[in-house]
């Protein structure tokens, strides 16, 4: 069994403070894969590196305070890889994987196009190019889990006040369409949609800090585990943890009846 945790963590030292690593050390993970670190290397101490029992490994944006993502295992892996082989991308520190004796694990962080049209285009420059990194995940031999957030709602049930936001970044009827390729025609497993296929309100994972949308449990679903087909049925286990608040997302917890 494995399990595997993705979180945005809206500034790894901001979560820091607010007790995310206390409750990583008792999660029972094997794999964490964090996004939006909002730090580069320099700026983090040996808690954020290596907090107890795991290893850390960070791709951080050029720009400061901004994006980054990390991974952390306990198991040392056999490979890391930083970027997704896109310059444009590979700047703002969007993936790293890792490769593991019988899995392959990947921390990413997609863009979000809600500041504007300049970087809604660039969102759709993204998935784009994201199609050849996809490509290239199916022919690996091992078993793949890209964990993060995609900044994508998928179906009407994945968000709350989805009527509303039919024109808006992140709900737009060619992002639904995309990620409905790569579960669709691509056949990867949407690990939480394969236990949990009509769940609503249990399922967001991410709230605005507008109004009282956390309060109210006016949510998305935006944040994945997304499996390559060798892993469909064996999902076990899956859920969003909320007894506790580390950033404006909330962590995605997934078990996996396949070894690490």
């Amino acid at each position: 069994m494995t399990r595997i945790i993705s979180a945005n963590l809206n500034g790894i030292r901001s979560a820091h403070t607010k007790g995310f690593f206390n409750w990583m050390a008792q999660s029972g993970a094997d794999v964490v894969c964090v996004q939006e670190i909002k730090a580069h290397l320099s700026d983090l101490n040996d808690e954020h590196k290596a907090p107890a029992g795991y290893t850390g490994h960070f791709m951080a944006a050029e720009k400061k305070g901004y994006s980054g993502v990390g991974l952390y295992s306990r198991v040392a892996p056999l490979n890391v890889e930083y970027g997704l082989g896109n310059a444009e991308f590979d700047a703002e520190g969007r993936m790293v994987t890792a490769e593991f004796d019988k899995l392959v694990v990947s921390s990413i962080y997609f863009p979000s196009g809600s500041s504007g049209e300049e970087r809604q285009a660039a969102k759709f420059r993204f998935l784009d190019h994201f199609q050849g990194v996809l490509d290239r995940f199916e022919r690996s031999k091992k078993p793949v889990v890209l964990c993060g957030d995609w900044n994508i709602a998928h179906r009407e049930i994945d968000l709350k006040n989805w009527k509303g936001n039919l024109k808006n970044s992140g709900f737009l009827p060619e992002e639904r369409a995309w990620i409905g390729e790569v579960i669709g025609t691509r056949n990867w497993v949407d690990t939480y949609r394969e236990l949990h296929p009509e769940e609503t309100d249990g399922c967001y994972t991410w709230w605005s800090n507008r109004g009282q949308a956390y309060a109210k449990n006016v949510g998305w679903r935006i944040d994945y585990q997304m499996a390559s087909p060798h892993l469909k049925g064996k999902v076990k286990a899956a859920g969003v943890y909320k007894a506790e608040k580390f950033s404006d997302h909330a962590p995605l917890i997934i078990d996996y009846d396949h070894p690490l």
